[in-house]
């Protein structure tokens, strides 16, 4: 969708602060919200674009207010309460209800190392033909869906060419709605930096972008 978290080539937001020696967590409770969306995952009530696209739903005050990990625990909660693994109330008061159902079957700490990946989730074996070959010249599409999609805005309608096949692997789009997998090729995208930026570019750098077939086509 066009919303806020789509920040790519927005001005307006000032300097990218990098920190040197950044520590994969900055508080312990961001590993906690790490690890309870990672485990919540096992029970099978969403998928990784089911909470993408409840994240990019916060409105756009509070995202812009909100660190990385309290985007996700706001997600999480969001989520859990429409599964019906938790009630709004429970949410609210941060305590489980006298009498309400544990979720079965239990996660162990055994099984956590063998958890597949959100990578690993989302790729197909599906016999589908690809639409590309690589070095072909494409065109993203300008699409404005109102809705998830992983077709960042500053690439539509621009130019590129097909840098490498990654396979075949279901379609974000749909799987954010719980829809048919739709599965289909996913492609690395090469854009000249002068098609994305405009002249003032360097006319060395390029961006590589991971697209599925649907966002494409030929030039």
């Amino acid at each position: 969708m066009n919303g806020v978290h789509d920040m790519g080539g927005m001005h307006g937001m000032g300097a990218i602060h990098y920190e040197k020696n950044e520590p994969v967590f900055h508080a312990r409770w961001e590993s906690r919200v790490f690890a309870l969306f990672r485990l919540t995952r096992a029970w099978n009530k969403w998928n990784v674009d089911v909470s993408r696209r409840q994240i990019e739903s916060i409105p756009a005050a509070q995202y812009l207010r909100m660190s990385y990990y309290e985007r996700w625990f706001t997600a999480l909660g969001e989520l859990l309460v429409a599964s019906g693994l938790i009630t709004r109330a429970e949410l609210v008061k941060g305590k489980r209800a006298r009498g309400s159902p544990k979720a079965t079957p239990p996660i162990t700490a055994a099984q956590v190392a063998s958890m597949p990946s959100a990578a690993a989730l989302a790729r197909r074996e599906a016999p589908v033909a690809p639409r590309f070959q690589a070095g072909q010249q494409v065109r993203a599409r300008n699409l404005h869906p109102v809705d998830h999609t992983r077709l960042p805005r500053y690439a539509r309608g621009k130019l590129g060419a097909i840098h490498r096949d990654h396979g075949v692997w279901a379609f974000p789009d749909a799987i954010a709605h719980f829809l048919s997998d739709k599965p289909q090729h996913v492609y690395s995208v090469r854009f000249a930096a002068r098609e994305l930026w405009g002249e003032t570019a360097s006319p060395r750098d390029a961006v590589y972008l991971d697209l599925w077939d649907d966002y494409l086509e030929p030039a």
